[in-house]
């Protein structure tokens, strides 16, 4: 089946959600449905029964399923299958209300009042306005590092209140006006108050707890009284195979049913396979180079500056991803709302790399490029680079690390890394990561007044306000961040023939690795 080649922009403006978003006081109403446009669609009805194996690149011996400690895929599609959010985001980054039925803020968007859905956890108990508490204090619990943490700083728990068992009512310690794109943070799931054991944990997900070997399977068995409909699916098991060849082939020989993250290589040799199908959102994955500011020779801005003009994006797009993408100009969320896409397209030119180079005493640079098999194009592209980077005397040499162990070296070590990432409001990506104290800060870039910046661009509840500061943000990372962003890449999933209810979604969107839609022949 020939791949579609759609950019994320045309798909947004097709379906007329580009400009969509949260307007800043209004109420949110739930929306669910149980797949019937993905029956309608295949021809084909839902059938009850079966069971799923479905291949991850996991985390080793270390992996825990405490949802507030997620960081890889595979936690957020365990999570999402063990336990629920209020709210959760649609392929264009606009809330989709979960466990909170309706989502109210005051004028001011610094009260927020949720009422609960009648949702029950795995043991049969209810969810309460006490457990959406617990676990927003547990995740904000100092130095916990965990993931939700940057963007549901602004909670004041102290004054937070559960106004009755479904009723809570989120107080912020200032206004907020996209905090319910907060309530949907990679990890922000809610677990049963005073929960601390996730050896074998109880949510109020799809699926509950059947068995989990820390780097090995989890199985998760159908939760019959999930509150959108059980699932059709007897159980599900996340099998962990690292590399993405072995995750085709198991797909590809039927040993699983779904394999994530396939690279565009796989996804051209297996288009018109039929015992499989590819899925791809568009543009949904961003591909860069991380330079870190706090150590040489990236602290000197000459140098950030000179490599983004050493890179030829196009190449890099049409090599490192087999064309299955578009170029990016050194800034996060091409196609979203709010991007700043008035500014100049970045291009090569290697006479001004080697004049800044020159300005900061760097010439004849050599420095270490880590990368790893960790991800489609992540080799590839760090092989391009450094042919690139050589054609202005710049040597570059790649060293290719343990995929297993690659994002958390890559976040300690080394100076320049291979980097990527999922889809996700331009507002988060950077309250989480470019944040002076932000934990997913792989650049350490820190600015006290962007830091300010942000703060004020949180509290502005006019959306042309809001967006024009985003804008001036952003120019200011595109001049002098350590992202060189060169590409965004197509998500690419595969399922096995027979295998129905799969969406192509961005990572970390509701529909994403969402197998309780998923039924099998």
């Amino acid at each position: 089946m020939p791949l579609p080649r759609l950019t994320r922009r045309a798909v947004l403006a097709r379906a007329g959600l580009a400009g969509a978003g949260l307007a800043g006081a209004a109420t949110l109403l739930g929306a669910c449905g149980r797949g019937a446009a993905d029956s309608a669609a295949s021809g084909d009805q839902p059938r009850r029964g079966g069971d799923l194996a479905v291949a991850f690149q996991t985390g080793g011996s270390q992996e825990t399923l405490d949802p507030h400690a997620a960081s890889l895929f595979v936690d957020g599609a365990r999570g999402k299958a063990l336990f629920d959010k209020l709210v959760d985001l649609a392929g264009d980054m606009t809330p989709v209300l979960r466990l909170a039925e309706t989502l109210e803020p005051d004028d001011e968007a610094r009260v927020w009042r949720a009422t609960l859905r009648e949702a029950t956890f795995h043991d049969g108990s209810p969810v309460t306005a006490d457990d959406v508490l617990y676990s927003f204090a547990r995740i904000l619990e100092p130095d916990s590092g965990r993931r939700a943490a940057a963007q549901l700083a602004p909670l004041d728990l102290d004054a937070s209140r559960a106004v009755d068992a479904r009723t809570v009512e989120l107080v912020l310690d200032r206004p907020v006006a996209e905090f319910a794109t907060a309530l949907a943070a990679f990890g922000a799931w809610i677990v049963p108050a005073g929960s601390e054991d996730f050896t074998a944990p109880v949510g109020s997900g799809p699926f509950r707890f059947g068995s989990f070997t820390p780097g090995g399977s989890l199985v998760v068995e159908r939760f019959d009284d999930y509150w959108e409909g059980a699932p059709h699916l007897d159980t599900v098991e996340f099998v962990p195979v690292n590399e993405e060849t072995a995750r085709i082939n198991a797909l590809v020989g039927g040993q699983v049913g779904y394999a994530h993250d396939l690279s565009v290589t796989s996804a051209r040799t297996y288009a018109d396979e039929s015992r499989v199908e590819i899925l791809a959102a568009p543009g949904s994955l961003m591909h860069a180079f991380a330079m870190k500011l706090d150590r040489p020779p990236f602290d000197d801005p000459h140098v950030r500056a000179a490599f983004r003009l050493l890179a030829d994006r196009t190449e890099l797009v049409d090599t490192a991803l087999a064309g299955m993408g578009e170029v990016g100009n050194d800034l996060f969320g091409k196609g979203l709302r709010f991007y700043a896409d008035h500014l100049p397209q970045r291009e090569r030119d290697l006479d001004q790399a080697r004049d800044l180079l020159d300005r900061a005493g760097a010439d004849g640079l050599s420095v270490t490029l880590h990368t790893a098999e960790a991800g489609g194009g992540l080799v590839d592209a760090a092989a391009l680079f450094a042919e690139q980077a050589a054609q202005a005397g710049v040597d570059v040499r790649v060293e290719v690390g343990d995929a297993d162990t690659f994002w958390a070296d890559s976040f300690a070590d080394g100076a320049i890394s291979s980097y990527r990432s999922g889809v996700m409001p331009i507002a988060t990506h950077i309250g989480n990561r470019l944040l002076s104290d932000a934990s997913q800060n792989i650049t350490r870039w820190q600015d006290e007044q962007f830091d300010d910046r942000y703060a004020e661009m949180q509290r502005t509840v006019d959306d042309d306000a809001r967006g024009e500061m985003l804008g001036e943000m952003q120019q200011q990372l595109h001049e002098s961040c350590g992202l060189l962003v060169w590409g965004f890449a197509d998500w690419l999933v595969g399922t096995a023939d027979g295998v129905h209810g799969v969406q192509g979604a961005p990572p970390n969107t509701l529909e994403w690795a969402r197998f309780d839609r998923v039924w099998r022949d």
